[in-house]
This record gives structure tokens, C-alpha cells and sequence, in this order.
């Protein structure tokens, strides 16, 4: 087990819950999902693919080591709590952590406006390094988990989305553990760059709403971010009617992709397209 960096830096946040499962059938013919995670109440390892015993459904647009482990910010729930209300199930996923398939549910104030892709985080007292690689990209799964037709759409206008972490250093990660600011770590954690994409710059750049017509820039060029693939086809046009470009790349087949066949339509519309 490697042992725990010598100066890990200031504690920004801690682990809530830790959270992982398996890829079991999901809502639609031929689909997966791993969304469903549970917490663990044991520590876990964690490597270069996440979390020990965790999965993905569709491995074409979900894990590898830039989507290594999923967080997201615990106090966004009381938002979707006040804007969804009662309604069932999305009332019961959201009275706990795991609602949104996260493995990291993260406290107290850390968000999306408080991270930078590049950040380092040393998290627990077991030698575990991360880098945060991407924003999250919501997906139709989300639709369907909450019963709400546009879920994806909300989350994605909402900047509510998440993020990515890869592991840079293995090691194991409990709830309750502090998350560090890991400035030790390398010459370019000890100060951010002026110009640093936060997470939520890849959902800004496809949101139709905000007239985004190219991907960031800046968030292209950032040198460690997820490669450049990952981010293309950011741009609208009249080619996509105004919905969302996919940010997938375009070598990638679109059946039951997230980022093709989900990211923030209203799920409606999708249907309607399905239905004979």
C-alpha cells in the first residue's frame, strides 16, 4: 500500500459516502447501467479503473482511467429536492446519497464552481491521489432512474452534472474520509493556472440556451485533460436543430450512447422519434 503524502495540503472537503455496484439490465431493450451504487461501510481499494467491485454498463462511454470515479456535490440535493418535490421515485433517490450513480458524494460545499479540471486531491490517510479529468456528462439514464422525462436536460442547464477523477496513485478510500488539495503533488497543483476550465465548461459549451458555437478553448488545450476526442463535436448548428451536439467521439458507435442518444434531449421528443 503506498503511504500518504508527506504534505497533502489544505482539507477541502470530505467523503459523505462512498459508493459502488455492479452493471445489472436497465429500463430499455438491450441497455446496462451501474447507476444504482451503494454505499460501501468498509474502506476499498481503489486503482488506475476506480473503485474495487465497481462497474459500468456501457464501457464505450462510461469508466476508463479519465472516468475513473464519479463525484458529486451532496449539497445539490436539497436543489433537486426543492425542484422535483414528492414525487416518487425521485423523492426516495434523493433522501440518500447515490442518487446520480456517484462513487464520491462529496461535503460540505464542495461543487462544481469550487473545482478546476488539473486539481489534485490526496483523499483519506491511505495514499490515494486523484486528478480531476472532465465534467460529467448527464445521460438518458438519469430520465429513467428519476422518472423524469427531461432529467438529463435539467441536470445538464442546472451545471449540477459532476465530475470525473482519474487516479494518478492507488491506494483505498473510506466515508468520512478528508479530501485534500493535493499542492505537493506537482509543480502545477501547487498554484492553479489563471486560466483554468472549471468543470462546468464542457456542459457551457453545449448548452444551446447560452449560444455556444465552438468547444473551450481553454479547456481543449488544458494539459492534463481528458484527450482531445472526448471533446469533439462540441459546436450546435442547424445540422442538430438546435438540440445538443454529442461530445462523443465521432469513432464511437451511437446505440445506447450517453452522450449520442441522452445528453440533455427532453426524452419526450426521443420517444416520440421511437415510437412507430
Amino acid at each position: 500500500m503506498n503511504a500518504p503524502l508527506a504534505s497533502p495540503g489544505p482539507v477541502i472537503g470530505r467523503l459523505r459516502a462512498v459508493l459502488a455496484g455492479p452493471a445489472r439490465p436497465y429500463t430499455r431493450p438491450g441497455s446496462r447501467s451501474a447507476i444504482d451504487k451503494q454505499p460501501l461501510d468498509a474502506p476499498v481499494a481503489v486503482g488506475p479503473l476506480g473503485l474495487a467491485g465497481d462497474e459500468q454498463g456501457d464501457l464505450r462511454v462510461h469508466g476508463g482511467p479519465d472516468k475513473a470515479v464519479h463525484c458529486y456535490a451532496w449539497s445539490h440535493y436539497a436543489s433537486w429536492r426543492a425542484e422535483l418535490g414528492a414525487a416518487q421515485p425521485a423523492a426516495d433517490l434523493l433522501s440518500r446519497p447515490g442518487a446520480f450513480g456517484e462513487n464520491f458524494c462529496l461535503e460540505p460545499g464542495l461543487e462544481e464552481a469550487q473545482v478546476c479540471i488539473g486539481d489534485r486531491w490526496a483523499v483519506g490517510e491511505q495514499g490515494a491521489l486523484f486528478e480531476l479529468s472532465q465534467g460529467r456528462q448527464p445521460c438518458w439514464k438519469l430520465n429513467d432512474r428519476f422518472g423524469v422525462p427531461d432529467m438529463a436536460r435539467r441536470v445538464q442547464q442546472s451545471l449540477r452534472a459532476g465530475w470525473y477523477l482519474r487516479v494518478l496513485q492507488p491506494g483505498r478510500v473510506a466515508a468520512g474520509d478528508a479530501v485534500y488539495r493535493a499542492g505537493t503533488a506537482s509543480p502545477r497543483v501547487d498554484r492553479r493556472p489563471p486560466a483554468a476550465p472549471d468543470c462546468r465548461a464542457r456542459l457551457r459549451s453545449g448548452d444551446a440556451r447560452r449560444g455556444a458555437a465552438t468547444a473551450p478553448a481553454a479547456l481543449l488545450a488544458a494539459p492534463v485533460c481528458a484527450p482531445a476526442g472526448e471533446w469533439a463535436g462540441g459546436a450546435l448548428g442547424p445540422a442538430h436543430g438546435g438540440r445538443l451536439a454529442s461530445l462523443a467521439p465521432a469513432s464511437r458507435p451511437h446505440p445506447l450512447d450517453c452522450a449520442a442518444e441522452g445528453e440533455a434531449i427532453d426524452d419526450t421528443k426521443k420517444r416520440a422519434r421511437q415510437d412507430p
